[in-house]
């Protein structure tokens, strides 16, 4: 079956829009890693991503009265650039469908590109419906941004340059995958000419649809997935991408949102550019590969596939990045109440360098401290809970708790004693006007609001921590009202950051 793209993909006539990008050694990264580790950079094409390509090809295989009438697609990233590029070259009308919380940056590149925007609808779903519903209307084509024959042909283009690239023993490839689109593409080819070579598809743990349906044997559809990495936020893998990868793939490798940043600084520091969180998930799956493995002095390649991000997330990534290399330690630690205390703790943790510090006096009898630490590996970071647990110290380990590393850094000291009956769920919510008022007017003034927290991280979805005071009995009623919001959101009301932090 790959064998019937080789042709397709061969027969890509895409070079007069998009370019052919280098395969960049990583030095600093292959030094560390005692491995030769190799980068696909698809974050030089012209629109900063991949998707020009199978955009581009598909493009040029349609007719001409299909051409004539126009195309379209829902996109809020960059399959709407690239198609957009596309259709400005061979003189095309294109129209694109953005969710209205698609940031300014994205909705600007695509006009400057000549596209007709329309924004429809607060998530990707609406718009794609409302795309459907355009083509009925206009008589539009509409061009898949993942799940066709041509796009993946296109897409399989970065794969027969980087085989002639690297002509010498290559040992796998790390392909990141939301849809599935370049990951088939380049699987296939692969796999046709080099079939010794490795091939790891590599999914967000928050988005990994395609490993849940390799398990099932059927295309599942998570019922939500995380958005950090937005470019591969997709909750079922597509139907034609999926008939390649299950022939094709060795492995799926699923990475967390740390790692990905982690991989972002990794880029950054061997070349000096910044990749979005979705064009660093196959670094972050290849390294990972190589902690699992212990693997030495293998060629490894890798695809950083875009380097469109808002300049606001840069903060937000920082931030995760340490924890990301383990190299910090996210821990509550609880002390006695009393002079002196501080210090005792700062003795026992010897040579070790506090990262962060969090505190506000709380009662006379213990102190609870939010503290970030740094260590060297996750044995390391063991080894330290050990250390101090034997120096009679009550720790609990947050390094890998999201809502601690989201809010609670941001909250420590904030209890309130004289509250009752205090429930607290952790929220995305749409990057727009309205979305806080339509989260009050749902709850109809019904309960009373004890801690709201929100963060901007320039994304599409803002993350959002909310406390409110909720009788046992209405409980379910809270619950049937939220389930209505249609927000995704989870309940912390157990979270050991928030009793140890805000609770009573």
């Amino acid at each position: 079956m790959p064998k019937s793209y080789i042709k397709r993909i061969l027969d890509a006539r895409i070079y007069d829009v998009a370019t052919e990008t280098p395969l960049d050694p990583m030095r600093q990264l292959s030094h560390r890693f005692g491995n030769r580790i190799l980068l696909k950079r698809e974050d030089l094409q012209p629109v900063f991503s991949f998707k020009v390509r199978g955009a581009y090809n598909k493009l040029l295989q349609l007719p001409q009265e299909q051409r004539a009438r126009g195309v379209i697609a829902a996109s809020a990233g960059n399959h709407a650039q690239g198609l957009a590029l596309g259709a400005q070259q061979l003189g095309i009308r294109a129209t694109i469908v953005m969710p209205t919380t698609t940031p300014a940056i994205k909705v600007n590149a695509v006009r400057m590109r000549g596209a007709e925007v329309v924004l429809h609808g607060d998530t990707f779903d609406e718009a794609a419906g409302y795309a459907r519903e355009l083509v009925e209307e206009r008589g539009l084509t509409f061009v898949h941004p993942y799940d066709d024959p041509d796009v993946i042909a296109g897409q399989g283009t970065v794969a027969m340059e980087l085989l002639r690239q690297h002509s010498g023993n290559l040992d796998a490839v790390f392909i990141p995958v939301g849809g599935g689109g370049l990951a088939a593409g380049m699987a296939a080819y692969i796999k046709y000419v080099r079939p010794e070579i490795k091939v790891y598809a590599v999914e967000p743990e928050d988005a990994a649809c395609l490993k849940v349906a390799m398990r099932d044997g059927d295309r599942t559809c998570l019922p939500q997935v995380g958005l950090f990495a937005d470019g591969v936020a997709v909750a079922q893998i597509g139907e034609e991408t999926f008939r390649v990868l299950r022939e094709t793939v060795d492995g799926v490798i699923t990475v967390s949102t740390d790692e990905i940043c982690a991989a972002i600084k990794d880029i950054f520091e061997d070349t000096r550019s910044i990749a979005e969180p979705a064009g660093a998930v196959g670094l972050a799956g290849l390294k990972k590969y190589i902690d699992q493995t212990g693997c030495e002095n293998a060629a490894l390649a890798t695809v950083c596939s875009g380097a469109n991000t808002n300049f606001d997330r840069l903060r937000y990534i920082s931030e995760r990045t340490e924890i990301g290399e383990k190299r910090e330690a996210v821990l509550a630690v609880t002390m006695p109440e009393k002079p002196g205390a501080y210090l005792q703790f700062c003795r026992d943790l010897g040579d070790r360098s506090i990262t962060e510090f969090n505190y506000r006096y709380a009662n006379s009898g213990e102190a609870h401290i939010f503290v970030g630490m740094q260590v060297t590996t996750d044995a390391d970071r063991q080894k330290l809970l050990g250390q101090l647990q034997s120096d009679g110290y009550q720790v609990t380990d947050l390094t890998d708790n999201e809502m601690a590393k989201l809010h609670i850094r941001h909250l420590v000291g904030g209890r309130a004693p004289g509250i009752e009956d205090e429930v607290v769920y952790r929220f995305e919510f749409p990057e727009r006007p309205g979305a806080l008022r339509k989260f009050l007017e749902q709850l109809a003034g019904r309960w009373n609001i004890t801690l709201f927290h929100y963060r901007n991280h320039g994304a599409a979805y803002g993350r959002v921590l909310v406390g409110m005071e909720v009788a046992e009995g209405e409980r379910p009623a809270l619950q049937a009202v939220l389930d209505q919001l249609q927000y995704p959101y989870w309940d912390e009301s157990d979270n050991p950051a928030y009793r140890f932090f805000l609770s009573r």
